[in-house]
C-alpha cells in the first residue's frame, strides 16, 4: 500500500530517526502537531508499512567489531535468490543491497578484527553459491547520517 508522507509525517519520521525511544510529547512537539494527532501518525505509517520497525544502534567498535568492510560482489544472477538467503542468515552482515553499476551486491561486514574479517570475506562470503568475485573496500570511519555526530 502507497502512502504519500507531508511534511508534519517527514517530521515525525526525522524525530524517531533520531530517537526511537522518544516519548509521543516530544515527537509531537518537534513535529508541531497535537500528541494525538502524532500518536495516530504513527500508527497510519506503522499500518501503512512506511515504519517497518524499531531497531537498536550500536557503536560497532564499541560492541568488538574493529573491522568494517564493504564488500562489493559479481555474482550469477540466476542464483540471486538464494544468495540474498546466505548473505541474510550471515550474522557478521549488518546490510545487504542489489544495486546496479560496476557489481552486482554491496554488503557490509562487521569482524572482531582484520583476520576475522578476511575468514569472512574469504571463507564465507566467497564461498556461496552464484558468488563469482569480490571486492573489499575497508571502513576506516563511519557514521549514521540521521544521527548528530558526537
Amino acid at each position: 500500500m502507497s502512502h504519500v508522507l507531508d511534511d508534519v509525517d517527514r517530521a515525525i519520521l526525522g524525530a524517531l530517526r533520531r530517537d526511537a525511544r522518544a516519548s509521543i510529547n516530544v515527537i509531537a512537539q518537534q513535529a508541531a502537531v497535537s500528541r494525538a494527532n502524532a500518536y495516530a501518525r504513527i500508527k497510519r505509517l506503522t499500518d501503512s508499512g512506511v515504519i517497518t520497525g524499531y531497531r537498536v544502534q550500536t557503536d560497532p567498535v564499541s560492541e568488538g567489531f574493529h573491522a568494517s568492510a564493504y564488500v562489493a560482489l559479481w555474482v550469477d544472477q540466476t542464483k540471486w535468490q538464494e544468495l540474498r538467503s546466505g548473505l541474510i542468515a550471515m550474522p557478521a552482515i549488518e546490510h545487504v543491497a542489489l544495486v546496479g553499476g560496476e557489481f552486482d551486491v554491496l554488503v557490509l561486514v562487521r569482524a572482531r578484527d582484520n583476520r576475522d574479517l578476511r575468514r569472512i570475506v574469504l571463507e564465507q562470503i566467497q564461498a556461496l553459491a552464484g558468488v563469482k568475485t569480490t571486492r573489499t573496500f575497508l571502513v576506516f570511519e563511519d557514521w549514521d547520517a540521521h544521527l548528530p555526530e558526537s
